[in-house]
C-alpha cells in the first residue's frame, strides 16, 4: 500500500454561480461537492494516491451526496463522521470574467465544526510513513482549534509529515476577525506550509521576515504562491528557489489551490511521507516536487467546479509537459 495521505477539516457544498453580472440577468448555482481539506482529498486520489478524509458532515442529504461524491472519486471515507447535531455546511461562489472567485458560507456552526479531539483514533496513524493535511478553517472557534491541535500531535508522534494550508478564509471567522496568533502558532507546527503572498502579508507587517521564523522553528519546506506568478519555496538548506507557473487559459480558480495542495502532497508520499526524510531531499528533488504541484494547479483551473476540475495522472504529466 503506498504512503497514507490523511486530509482533515470541512467537507461542504459549493454552489457555483452561473456567472451572470449583467443587469436583468438571472444568476443561479449549480450544486458541487467542496471544501478545501476534501478537494485536497480527491486530488490526492485522482492522481493515484492513497487519501483519505478525516472530517465530519449532518447526517442529511447534502452530507451523503459528499460523502458519495468522495467516495466516487476515490478517497476512503471509513474515518468520514456523521452527525444529526448540524447540518452540512453551504458555501455559495461567484466569478467574475476573469475567473476569480468570492464565497459567501453557512457554517456557523455547521457539522464540520463540532468534530472534537475524542473523535481522532491513534489506529488512523498506524505506521511511521503518512501525511496529515490541515488548513486554517478548522481554527475558526476553540473546539475545533484544539481538535486540529490533537490532530497534528497524533501525526507527529507517529513520525508522519504535517502539511500546512494556510488558506485564509477570513468571512468564516467570528466578526471576520482572524486569531492571528493561533494561525501562526499553527503554522509552526507544520512540516511543509504553503500560502500565498497575500495570505502572509495577513499574517505579518514582514511576510519574508515571517518565513525566515518558520524555517528557524522547524519547518523543513515552506512554499509561497502568489496567483499566476512564479512560485518560491524556502528550506533552510538551499534558501530561496523560484519556480515558474505554466500560462493557461483561467476558467475558474475555484480548486486552483487545492490542487496544487494535492499535487504537492501526492509528490511527498511518493518520496516515503517520513517527516525526517522530508528535511533531507535536494534541491533538484523540491523542485520537480513543486512543478509538478504546479502543473496540477494550472490544469484544474481550465475547468469548471472544484472536484471535477481536479487532473488524473495524466493530465498532470500532460501539463508539465507543456512548461
Amino acid at each position: 500500500m503506498t504512503t497514507k495521505v490523511m486530509a482533515f477539516g470541512e467537507a461542504l457544498i459549493d454552489f457555483l454561480s452561473n456567472g451572470a453580472t449583467q443587469a436583468g440577468e438571472l444568476e443561479s448555482f449549480t450544486k458541487f461537492p467542496g471544501g478545501a481539506p476534501a478537494n485536497v482529498a480527491v486530488a490526492v486520489a485522482r492522481l493515484g494516491g492513497n487519501s483519505h478524509f478525516i472530517g465530519q458532515v449532518g447526517d442529511d442529504a447534502f452530507g451523503h451526496f459528499l460523502k458519495d461524491s468522495l467516495n466516487e472519486y476515490g478517497v476512503n471515507t471509513a474515518s468520514m463522521l456523521m452527525t444529526k447535531e448540524a447540518k452540512t455546511a453551504l458555501a455559495f461562489v461567484s466569478l467574475d470574467e476573469t475567473g476569480e472567485r468570492s464565497f459567501e458560507f453557512y457554517r456557523n456552526p455547521s457539522a464540520d465544526m463540532l468534530f472534537r479531539e475524542s473523535d481522532f483514533d491513534a489506529a488512523w496513524f498506524t505506521g511511521s510513513q503518512g501525511v496529515f493535511h490541515t488548513c486554517s478553517n478548522t481554527l475558526t472557534d476553540a473546539n475545533i482549534t484544539k481538535a486540529t491541535l490533537a490532530g497534528i500531535e497524533m501525526a507527529r508522534a507517529a513520525g508522519w509529515i504535517v502539511s500546512i494550508d494556510v488558506n485564509l478564509r477570513t468571512n468564516l471567522w467570528p466578526n471576520e476577525q482572524l486569531d492571528t496568533q493561533r494561525i501562526i502558532d499553527w503554522m509552526k507546527s507544520g512540516d511543509v506550509i504553503k500560502a500565498s503572498l497575500e495570505e502572509l502579508a495577513v499574517l505579518a507587517e514582514k511576510p519574508f521576515e515571517l518565513i525566515d521564523q518558520m524555517l528557524a522553528d522547524g519547518v523543513s519546506l515552506f512554499v509561497l504562491t502568489d496567483g499566476a506568478e512564479s512560485i518560491r519555496f524556502y528550506t533552510s538548506a538551499h534558501g530561496e528557489t523560484t519556480v515558474l507557473t505554466p500560462k493557461v487559459e483561467v476558467k475558474d480558480t475555484t480548486a486552483a489551490g487545492d490542487a496544487f495542495v494535492g499535487g504537492l502532497l501526492y509528490k511527498l508520499a511518493e518520496q516515503g511521507g517520513e517527516r525526517a526524510a522530508l528535511a533531507s531531499l535536494s534541491q533538484a528533488e523540491l523542485i520537480d516536487v513543486v512543478r509538478f504541484a504546479a502543473a496540477c494547479g494550472a490544469d484544474s483551473v481550465t475547468k469548471l467546479g472544484a472536484y471535477p476540475s481536479l487532473p488524473s495522472i495524466e493530465e498532470a504529466n500532460a501539463q508539465l509537459e507543456r512548461f
